[in-house]
């Protein structure tokens, strides 16, 4: 390896540790506001506390269409 290669190789790697504190400082930032929000300690339990959420959704949807449907059934609609 020449000089040149090896300071290219020493760029790449001072820019892939400014990376990794990036995402590191994202990654802090949305737990944060994960645990703010929703108060979720993990990502587990973010997902865990999603599904309920969404057989929530699922659950109201079913009912928003049920009586959706009796309403049209009773006034012809």
């Amino acid at each position: 390896m020449t000089e040149k290669d090896l300071l290219d190789l020493k760029q790449q790697i001072d820019d892939a540790k400014t990376s990794v504190s990036e995402l590191k400082g994202q990654q802090t930032a949305l737990l944060k506001q994960l645990k703010d929000t929703y108060k979720c300690n993990s990502v587990k339990e973010a997902e865990v506390l999603a599904e309920k959420m969404q057989r929530n959704i699922t659950a109201l949807q079913t009912q928003i269409d049920k009586h959706t449907k009796e309403l049209e059934e009773k006034y012809n609609v």
